[in-house]
């Protein structure tokens, strides 16, 4: 219990607070604090910072007093405005807190005094060129006001400043800020950065970590496209409505002149507006008009769109959040991830293909009291102002100091990956130092998240998204690694990468003609030549693999594989693809997969192996041809190694698989191991 009321700091608080003094706050105290007062989070956390930035729970306490009570004395809630003009008149001045905003009319400036209720209120000019923010946007002070008869205007604008005290930050330096990230490694600061945002890193995986900060991209990078689905509760929405003054976000359809302004042009669209446009529960805006989503689709791809004769343009980011109705597994099986979608952004893929990174909500647990930190964190509204500024600067061509981009990214998909990249350095790392072991991470999220969405598409059928084999080349070793999705199934379980050595694709037909789809993995540790069963491999499975493990052992001399067999163990899991659990005859899958193991050779991309043996190496044809190179097609193989016996059933394939499955015939378990692997 009092733990609970006594949160203890740790290595990393001490260490923000030496570093960021008065630009931290202790995250628990905000969800401790009630008002009455509707006070955005960014000044509570503000006054917080100043008030309550100490080791020592009584003056914490104390300052927590302070904040209740400046909140309590001061705002002016707005169904009060007259009310407080009427008390500034009769005591001649008033202090309040109140959001102030400046703009120039003419020579002179006029502040915008919001719950006060009035427009024209004069403003030192000090005040506006020491606090800028004023300008842009506004900010949140406490206020000096008195009342002055002004006899030029005849008493028309009898309100004066005369001393505003912001509880907004009003100045930001970005070098200061860049030049304190150095004094952190990159785990403290993604640490630091999560805490910042309310969550506590210490029970998350890395993964999990990076992709609560990947929702942070729309707000330091522009013209950002970010789409998140995924079960309900997961906060999906909160960095947009929470985290910026900077940002908006709609709860249902919405109007071409709401997001791109009226054809006039005398009335600015949220696209110019604002840094981040967030459309929450997408399956809403079903019947948002389709002209919406033609000017979207435009300005997704450039940032730039037409109203009546005028081209304009915005820097605007969209970030798109929606609930998934089924379990991943499931609607990876089933269709696609783009399914929540309602049907007039779902059936048009060029706008999916525009956008530049799918997060899979999926893996966001549901918040929970526990997943709320009691540490310190940035006070919300430096932050905000942090990642602002870092729209400014592009970091789009870092990539480039290590590495290349595979030849299966068109020009879209690289502009996406680019953007991510420079998205997660704003945030990871601002002052522009970066590692090659941290780039590498960063690319192989850019690339998973544009991936996600070009498998999507070819799931929907469309034969120009059919190259989504994503890979990164690094410069110095000229090596390429591929990346996939970890959901990745459906259409497409045969994948179009290489596999590691020792793992293969096979298929085995039923009795009633059922296909079973299998990859088949082995892997191998110092021993004593043991088979070593581990799950899916029981039944016609289990006899299958002691026949060809046999036979590798008594004619491992034959491969030239002798000594590696005697001092290897051999350990074999199946994974049942389709989940039909079909009898798997895959002896000559799993010998093969043994064999390229052994060599640290890896088979042919996207290859099935059918056929099984007997325990002197002869080949037993399959049963059918016609079901299992169907399937190896509809699930993305590209090529099929056949037994010669089955070359007679070719009359029963369709002219469609044929064009898409290149066969490759063996005749006994030699030529298959070679031709397998692509050796001569």
């Amino acid at each position: 219990m009092n733990e609970e009321q006594h949160p203890s700091r740790d290595v990393l608080d001490d260490k923000v607070n030496r570093v960021f003094a008065g630009k931290v706050v202790r995250k628990d105290l905000v969800r401790k604090v009630k008002v009455g007062a509707n006070v955005p989070v960014f000044v509570l956390e503000y006054l917080l910072g100043k008030y309550c930035a100490s080791t020592d729970e009584l003056a914490i306490r104390m300052g927590l007093q302070v904040v209740n009570d400046i909140l309590a004395e001061n705002y002016i809630r707005p169904d009060e405005a007259t009310r407080a003009q009427s008390r500034v008149k009769e005591q001649g001045k008033h202090t309040f807190i109140d959001k102030v905003k400046v703009r120039l009319v003419d020579s002179n400036y006029w502040a915008e005094v919001v719950n006060f209720g009035h427009r024209y209120v004069h403003i030192p000019d000090t005040y506006v060129r020491d606090y800028d923010r004023l300008l842009t946007g506004g900010i949140w002070a406490q206020i000096d006001m008195r009342f002055e008869y002004d006899e030029e205007s005849r008493g028309k604008n009898p309100f004066w400043i005369q001393k505003l005290t912001p509880i907004q930050l009003a100045t930001f330096d970005l070098e200061d800020y860049r030049r304190l990230r150095g004094q952190f490694t990159t785990d403290e600061w993604i640490d630091f950065m999560v805490r910042s945002i309310g969550y506590e890193p210490a029970e998350m995986d890395r993964r999990l970590k990076l992709l609560f900060l990947l929702r942070l991209i729309p707000l330091c990078e522009r013209n950002f496209n970010l789409i998140e689905l995924g079960p309900r509760g997961t906060g999906k929405s909160y960095a947009v409505q929470e985290l910026s003054p900077y940002a908006a976000l709609l709860t249902g359809p919405t109007t071409v002149a709401n997001l791109f302004g009226h054809m006039s042009g005398r009335q600015k669209g949220m696209v110019m507006i604002w840094d981040v446009v967030g459309f929450d529960e997408v399956a809403d805006l079903q019947k948002m008009p389709k002209e919406v989503l033609t000017t979207l689709k435009t300005y997704c791809e450039s940032g730039q769109f037409q109203r009546g004769q005028e081209g304009m343009a915005g820097y605007a980011s969209l970030a798109m959040f929606g609930n998934t109705q089924q379990p991943i597994d499931v609607m990876v099986q089933t269709g696609h991830l783009f399914a929540p979608l309602p049907d007039v952004i779902r059936d048009d893929m060029a706008f999916i293909d525009r956008l530049h990174f799918y997060l899979p909500g999926w893996e966001i647990p549901k918040m929970r009291n526990e997943h709320f930190t009691n540490h310190y964190g940035f006070v919300v509204d430096y932050l905000a102002e942090a990642l602002r500024e870092l729209r400014k600067y592009n970091f789009t061509e870092m990539i480039d100091r290590y590495f290349s981009l595979g030849s299966h990214l068109n020009a879209r998909d690289r502009k996406a990956v680019r953007r991510t990249v420079s998205g997660l350095i704003k945030i990871l790392h601002p002052h522009g130092e970066i590692s090659e072991e941290d780039l590498t991470e960063i690319v192989g999220l850019a690339l998973e998240g544009r991936r996600r969405v070009k498998e999507q598409l070819k799931k929907m059928g469309s034969f120009e998204y059919y190259h989504t084999s994503f890979s990164y080349i690094q410069k110095d070793t000229g090596e390429e690694h591929f990346v996939g999705v970890p959901e990745q199934g459906g259409r497409d379980l045969i994948s179009v990468d290489p596999l590691p050595p020792g793992t293969v694709y096979a298929a085995s037909v039923s009795g009633e003609g059922t296909v079973g789809l299998f990859r088949i993995e082995v892997s191998i540790s110092s021993g004593t030549s043991k088979l070593k069963l581990a799950g899916g491999i029981k039944g016609a499975a289990k006899e299958s693999v002691q026949r060809a493990f046999s036979y590798m052992r008594s004619s491992k001399n034959t491969y030239g594989v002798g000594r590696e067999v005697d001092i290897s163990d051999f350990h074999v899991e199946s994974i049942d693809l389709l989940g039909n659990n079909v009898d798997a005859e895959i002896g000559v899958a799993f010998f093969i997969a043994c064999f390229s193991a052994l060599r640290k050779s890896a088979s042919l991309p996207a290859l099935l192996i059918l056929g099984d043996m007997s325990i002197q190496g002869h080949i037993k044809a399959v049963r059918s041809l016609a079901e299992p190179l169907q399937v190896a097609m509809d699930n993305g193989a590209k090529r099929a190694l056949i037994p010669i016996e089955n070359k007679r059933n070719f009359f029963d394939i369709s002219a469609e698989v044929l064009e898409n499955v290149d066969p490759i015939f063996y005749g006994d378990l030699k030529a298959a191991a070679f031709k397998a692997l692509g050796l001569s």
